[in-house]
């Protein structure tokens, strides 16, 4: 493949309300713990390292559940409301 050309990035399944469900308690949990639950959501998504979300309430358990590429699809999705 040339340097020129552009790659494909597909992303799996689309589970909206799981995904959804599990993000609100992992917020939730962050919140209960006094962090800044944007900042450490977006720490986990960029790097991976799941130390940014708290066990609280099983929350990096269930962060885990989601891929990173589909939150970001989702992310992107709603910031620019194409459903």
């Amino acid at each position: 493949m040339s340097i020129d050309e552009t790659m494909c990035f597909k992303v799996g399944k689309d589970d909206s309300n799981k995904s959804k469900e599990i993000l609100k308690k992992v917020y939730e949990a962050l919140a209960e713990k006094g962090y800044n639950p944007i900042n450490q959501i977006v720490g986990y998504i960029l790097s991976g390292d799941p130390t940014y979300i708290t066990s609280h309430n099983d929350a990096r358990n269930l962060i885990r559940q989601i891929e990173r590429d589909e939150l970001l699809e989702k992310m992107v999705k709603n910031y620019i409301e194409i459903n």
